[in-house]
Order: structure tokens, then C-alpha cells, then sequence
């Protein structure tokens, strides 16, 4: 995996935490330059601080960005190729949660649920296809869930969000990849991070998770495994 990742660059959005970060970390392991965002710069430059820190020599750089604005994004990618000339990779990872019955989600809660999950990919994707098209491919890995099948009381808003990041999944690998350009999306069930924590914050660092019971949790770093494993395959 090393050897065919080596010298590539990647980005990973909410990257300042939880499985984003966890993936971030696999990537440097690599030998890829990553590039991260989050909601909060002083959290996007702490988490690059610690990173570059554990992993001496890597190659490293981080901005704020909220996914769910398109000229937050497409300032995002126009620093990702500043910074390192290249994109490879890009891993969809930013995501919120509200948890509510379907007559009590607020509006507000719904929209920040659909842009983050669901409009955010698809504004990465968007830019990050033209990218990769040039350089003669790429990956693209979206973060999904398991609720993106299975629907549940509460979900309404992040079960929509999910069930569309498949289909936005699907869609974009029959658009893509006669192109040399992958899209998959890894779908896992409850992963332990800080995301339904009952700490109020979500992955990449905005308020707006309930505490909501897991009977199972996976390590995040398998699945951030799973994630560098899927980057390294050949298109």
C-alpha cells in the first residue's frame, strides 16, 4: 500500500478528528501528503500541529472550510493545489448529526444535516473531479453509514443524508470512471469516536449531536485502514 501511495496527495475533510483524523493519520503513514479541513482554523492548525509532530518528515497542510458552502470549498481545493501541486484522493468525511423525531427536527437542523453530509460531497466532488481528470485519475471515498440502508426512529434527517451520499456514490462512479477516477463509499455501523458522544460536537468540530446508545462500536482505525487500503487500489 505504502509503495503505491507514496508521493500522492490526498485530502480529508473533517479531518481534525474522530475517523477523519484517524484517516489522515493511515495517509501520512503512507507517505502521502494530506491535506485537512474543519469548521474551526484554530482546530484545523492544532490537529496539522500534533500530526506533522507524530509524524516527523510528513507532509502536511490544513484550512478551515465548511463543506457545506461552495465558495468555502472551492477555496479549499484552490489551497489543496497551492500547497502540493496534485490532488489523488479525496476522502468525504465531514459529517453531522441531529437525532430527532421527524415533526421536532427543526428546520435549521435539517438543512446543516443534508448540506454537510450530502451537499458537501457532492461540492467536493465537483471540484475534485476536473483534478484528478487531468492528472489521468484518481479515488474518491465517501464516508458513509449503514444507516444509508436501514432507517431508524430519530434518523430522518441523517438517514436522508446517508441514503443519498449512496446514491450520489453510485451515481458519480457511472459518470467517472471511464476516466481512470474510482468513487466508492465505505459504509460502516457505529465506529467510537467523539460523534454521538453526548459531547454536543460532531466529527469535524460543529455543535449538534445527541447521546444516542451504541451496542457496538468499531475501532476507528480499522476503519481507517480500510479506508487507506481502498486509496491504494489500482483504478
Amino acid at each position: 500500500m505504502s509503495n503505491r501511495l507514496a508521493g500522492q496527495v490526498a485530502v480529508v475533510t473533517g479531518g481534525t478528528r474522530g475517523i477523519g483524523r484517524s484517516i489522515a493519520e493511515a495517509l501520512l503513514d503512507a507517505d502521502m501528503g494530506v491535506v485537512i479541513c474543519g469548521r474551526e482554523e484554530a482546530g484545523v492548525a492544532r490537529s496539522v500541529k500534533e500530526m506533522t509532530e507524530t509524524n516527523a518528515g510528513r507532509r502536511m497542510a490544513g484550512r478551515a472550510c465548511n463543506v457545506g458552502r461552495y465558495e468555502d470549498v472551492a477555496a479549499f481545493f484552490r489551497f489543496a493545489i497551492q500547497s502540493f501541486g496534485r490532488l489523488d484522493v479525496l476522502v468525504n468525511n465531514a459529517g453531522v448529526g441531529w437525532f430527532d423525531p421527524v415533526d421536532r427536527i427543526t428546520p435549521e437542523q435539517w438543512r446543516q444535516v443534508i448540506d454537510t453530509n450530502l451537499t458537501g460531497a457532492f461540492y467536493c466532488i465537483r471540484e475534485a473531479a476536473p483534478l484528478m481528470r487531468r492528472q489521468g485519475g484518481g479515488s474518491i471515498i465517501n464516508i458513509g453509514s449503514l444507516a444509508g440502508k436501514n432507517p431508524m426512529a430519530g434518523g430522518a434527517a441523517y438517514n436522508a443524508s446517508k441514503f443519498g451520499l449512496l446514491g450520489l456514490s453510485e451515481a458519480a462512479m457511472l459518470d467517472l470512471r471511464y476516466e481512470n477516477i474510482r468513487v466508492s463509499c465505505i459504509m460502516p455501523g457505529s465506529v467510537a469516536t467523539e460523534f454521538g458522544s453526548g459531547t454536543s460536537r460532531e466529527a469535524d468540530g460543529a455543535p449538534g449531536v445527541e447521546n444516542r446508545p451504541r451496542a457496538y462500536r468499531a475501532d476507528r482505525r480499522s476503519l481507517a485502514g480500510a479506508a487507506a487500503a481502498n486509496a491504494g487500489q489500482p483504478g
